[in-house]
């Protein structure tokens, strides 16, 4: 079965080539993290840095009340994501008060703006064995 980059279920994702050569790939990447911090945070200042991980693929970089941005790779294409918190934090503070539907409301409200910040790449369908199509951002359907 195929496979491309992972990214966390329900999460908003926009994808982004990392087009370096081998060698430099390393610094594409650290690069490439930089600028999703700092776009990030200039776009939605609620978002403040976080080093952490969501499975074994999934990076998180950002985190507010609601929310963890982060970034995944695999074979030089990086997904930058948005998705609600599911850390046991988050998950208590819910249980005292429910936050779940104002995340959604807040990832609904900041999803088209966070696409156009960090897509390059549209996914367009994944063909039966896992592999995903991708089209560049503003090609003729």
């Amino acid at each position: 079965m195929g496979r491309s980059v992972s990214y966390p279920s329900g999460a908003i994702a926009a994808f982004r080539l990392i087009d370096e050569p081998e060698d430099e790939w390393d610094w594409g990447y650290k690069c490439l993290v930089d600028d999703v911090i700092d776009t990030a945070r200039s776009l939605f200042p609620s978002l403040e840095p976080f080093d952490g991980w969501r499975g074994h693929e999934d990076r998180i970089l950002l985190r507010n009340a609601f929310s963890d941005c982060g970034i995944s790779t695999y074979c030089g294409l990086a997904a930058i994501w948005l998705v609600e918190r599911e850390d046991a934090q988050y998950r208590e503070a819910g249980s005292r008060q429910a936050r779940s539907g104002c995340a959604r409301r807040w990832l609904a409200q900041v999803s088209d703006r966070f696409t156009k910040a960090f897509g390059d790449l549209r996914l367009v369908g994944r063909f039966s064995n896992g592999e995903a199509i991708f089209e560049r951002v503003g090609s003729s359907p």
